[in-house]
């Protein structure tokens, strides 16, 4: 949760400027916090109530108003988190404990930014070496407000709205990742000569999912020591895995990774996902008789969002090793069950990953864990970096020669996915390239839709070269595909070519060539539809515009009911899946379709 901090205001009696330069507004801002007073203070520290998605608790922030450095510490309903800003590095303790950097994506930039706010550069020469533009005046609510857009140095553009009567800073309006975070400050006080704003609201769009911080104590005091701003030291002891190492067969499903785990000591089969967390469905915790406690907004690729709860596991085991006493989410994946053509118990992400080196083997269809003080680098494969974006692995890639920042993501189906911003940036796809438009895929939030084609060229991850992979360049509008600081996402279809060992710790992934033969890699579906399961086979959810199924008079809403004199119900979904995307072009497929009768549809290569 990135805004728990207000920006230092103040309040005083001040004359309206409804024709004012920036450098005007920002003077007048700083005169109405006392001015000279202000510049006396050091360091700020707040303690706020918090009450927002279902929860309350607590945050207590630290500001150094000279430098800018900050740190927030919440306990919110069962999770704690701790937040912070050293002057270089922006890092995060999350809930789990563990602590990482956070410099992938726009999460450094937005870092920056907090600090300029909450150290008040802008009021300082040259803006404090921002870029500052005027946006005028705007009224809302029939009070007048002058709006800048400031760009700090090595930070994002945001906008402040400050009030034309008080000159107070009244909101923040901040693009951070694919949602914009407005802010509203007000119930301002006096504190030691200048006054503070006492609450805050901070706000992605949705009401419901709003969050209110409400001071309860506040004061100014000296600058504190460089430790209290800190990388905090990561010291986890709350997992244990026997000989140091254990591995685990999993099922390759939709390109996902599927295996079987036990939480409280009961068996489950999870999806592995380098792109989620530790989770458990509605369905799981209620087995294991688990409660759950607030209403998070989840999103992903998809244009909506799932709510999600928190809870409490006590175990969670695969193989030998065991993680305990952890908070996961309580995430309706179970949802995504028509979709994937398996049933979804729960999920297994970062939070494992960041406590074993884990090593995904393609080929054999192996899962291995590794104690991080016995894994040996030397036979992993090639090192390379990567920097973390909240709990998402980001590393610099190469498509035909266009540097991009890529989430690498176990669970996602396909090859590779460019976001829109990227995609316009590097002019792609290029004019003449054979395409299909379409839903594509599906996750938490719902379908992505997307433009399909093949790369002219090459995609290059460190020395490794695929030539011509399927790339989508996704047209969704919100949710992760839409996020203009990441270049696009890094699917399986990519990543099992390889034995891939990833290193949290070192913030390292080491792909290594699989030995084996790789199979259903680089293909599409050669009937242009996506479908899901249904109570009388597959709905029909979408058709992609002169493709077989088109042709063959396929429609949104159709219900198929058998393939080829096979009833559907016998046919699992991924199977389908995989098989038109495999069979050879030219192959007639029969579809009993609900109230239609049967359609045959053609085969042929869409891309």
């Amino acid at each position: 949760m990135r805004n728990f901090l207000i920006t230092l205001v103040a309040l005083s009696a001040a004359t309206p400027l409804l024709a004012a330069s920036p450098g005007d507004i920002l003077a007048a801002n700083k005169a109405a916090t006392g001015g000279a007073a202000f510049d006396t203070k050091a360091a700020l520290e707040i303690d706020y109530s918090y009450a927002g998605q279902g929860m309350t608790g607590t945050v207590v922030s630290l500001d150094d108003l000279n430098a800018g450095r900050w740190v927030d510490d919440a306990k919110i309903g069962p999770a704690t988190q701790t937040q912070g800003f050293d002057g270089r590095h922006s890092w995060l303790k999350d809930q789990s404990g563990a602590v990482t950097l956070q410099e992938g994506g726009d999460n450094l930039p937005l870092a920056v930014n907090e600090a300029y706010r909450r150290a008040n550069l802008w009021w300082r020469r040259d803006f404090g070496d921002a870029k500052v533009s005027d946006l005028g005046v705007k009224n809302e609510g029939g009070a007048d407000f002058a709006v800048l857009t400031v760009t700090p140095k090595n930070g994002k553009p945001f906008d402040a709205w400050f009030d034309v009567q008080t000159h107070l800073l009244c909101r923040i309006v901040e693009k951070q990742g694919a949602q914009t975070s407005t802010t509203t400050f007000s119930d301002y006080r006096a504190l030691d000569g200048v006054k503070i704003a006492y609450k805050a609201l901070v706000s992605l769009g949705d009401t419901r999912y709003d969050q209110t911080l409400t001071a309860t104590a506040a004061r100014f005091i000296p600058v504190p020591t460089d430790s209290s701003f800190a990388v905090p030291t990561t010291n986890l002891t709350d997992f244990t895995i026997a000989d140091g190492m254990t591995s685990v067969p999993f099922e390759l499903v939709n390109n996902h990774i599927y295996a079987e785990v036990r939480v409280n000591g009961r068996p489950f089969t999870f999806i592995f996902d380098t792109g989620g967390v530790n989770a458990v469905t509605p369905q799981t915790a209620k087995v294991l008789g688990l409660s759950s406690e607030g209403h998070i907004e989840g999103n992903g690729v998809g244009e909506s969002h799932m709510d999600f709860g928190l809870t409490k596991v006590t175990s969670l085991r695969i193989g030998s090793a065991e993680i305990k006493n952890q908070i996961f989410p309580v995430a309706p994946l179970d949802q995504l069950s028509q979709i994937e053509g398996v049933t979804q118990q729960g999920m297994v992400g970062f939070e494992t990953f960041r406590r074993f080196v884990t090593r995904v083997d393609y080929d054999t269809k192996t899962l291995t864990l590794i104690d991080p003080k016995k894994f040996d680098p030397k036979l992993a494969g090639t090192p390379i970096p990567f920097k973390f974006d909240g709990n998402n692995p980001t590393i610099e890639a190469l498509i035909e020669g266009h540097t991009g920042t890529f989430t690498v993501d176990t669970g996602s189906r396909v090859s590779l996915t460019l976001n829109a911003t990227f995609a316009k940036q590097i002019e792609y796809p290029p004019k003449g390239a054979k395409n299909v438009v379409g839903v594509s895929g599906w996750g938490i939030g719902g379908p992505s839709r997307a433009v399909v084609f093949r790369v002219g060229g090459a995609f290059a991850i460190g020395p490794f070269v695929i030539e011509h992979p399927v790339v989508e360049v996704s047209t969704n509008k919100s949710g992760s595909f839409a996020d203009p600081a990441i270049s696009g996402n890094i699917g399986a279809g990519i990543l099992k070519r390889y034995v891939v060992t990833l290193d949290y710790e070192h913030m390292l992934i080491y792909p290594k060539p699989v030995h084996g033969t790789i199979t259903d890699i680089d293909t599409f579906d050669r009937a242009g539809m996506w479908f899901n399961e249904a109570m009388d086979g597959f709905s029909v959810i979408d058709v992609m515009p002169d493709t077989p199924a088109d042709q063959a008079g396929l429609k949104p809403g159709d219900v198929i009911t058998a393939i080829d004199g096979k009833k559907a119900k016998s046919i699992a979904l991924y199977q389908l899946r995989q098989r038109l995307r495999d069979t050879a072009p030219g192959t007639v497929v029969t579809f009993a379709v609900k109230g239609k009768g049967y359609v045959k549809v053609t085969l042929r290569d869409l891309i």
